[in-house]
């Protein structure tokens, strides 16, 4: 893997490598560019409705929501980076001989921490889509559709994050600590992509 962080590559020069035979990036840094993406609209949605009088009754409240999205955009995009890093000991895990003493403990620490980048990113897209959720509702009505772009890209990350983080628990041999992370996926997953949906026909419905 090149020593320069993809978070510093051009879009170009990032979409060439995701099309490429490169291991890295892949789905998983895909996901946490759109977990940026997504965020970074409500942000825009949030600097196109402070100082409006029409929204003056929700200002300390968007300002509150871009506080905290600024924080997660910048995560977001600092785990670009995180997932190419994790994968490249797990790759080299998988080519330790199977006969090798030590080979299955040091498998299963690095599929525990390559699934933990996906987790947190997934953590990272639910939060997001709360934000989004309360920037489509009090957030200027003249761009209200970046809102609900917004959470149609954060519904991608937070899908793309569940698939990269079973993609890494269902070969782990600690059974109990993968069905963990996987219920706590499951049992959100599920919700949130509704919430996305919510968001978006809320708007687009009232075009």
């Amino acid at each position: 893997m090149s020593t320069e962080l993809f978070k510093d590559r051009s879009i170009e020069e990032f979409t060439d490598l995701l099309a490429s035979r490169a291991s890295v990036p892949g789905g998983g840094g895909a996901s946490a560019l759109c977990g940026a993406l997504g965020i970074a609209l409500g942000s825009m949605v949030g600097e196109f409705t402070l100082g409006k009088k029409k929204y003056a009754d929700y200002e300390e409240d968007i300002k509150a929501l871009m506080e905290r999205a600024e924080i997660l955009r910048k995560e977001a995009v600092a785990l670009v980076d995180k997932d190419a890093e994790a994968f490249e000991p797990l790759a080299k895990a998988y080519a330790i001989p199977k006969e090798e003493p030590g080979r299955d403990e040091i498998l299963e620490k690095c599929l525990r921490d390559a699934a933990e980048v996906p987790l947190r990113l997934f953590d990272l897209a639910v939060e997001g889509l709360d934000l989004m959720k309360e920037f489509a509702l009090k957030g200027s009505r003249m761009i209200v559709s970046d809102a609900a772009t917004g959470a149609v890209i954060l519904e991608a990350a937070l899908k793309g994050a569940a698939v990269n983080v079973k993609v890494n628990t269902r070969l782990m041999k600690d059974r109990d600590y993968a069905s963990q992370i996987e219920a706590h996926i499951d049992g959100t997953l599920e919700e949130y992509s509704m919430n996305a949906d919510e968001i978006f026909h809320g708007v687009y419905d009232n075009f």
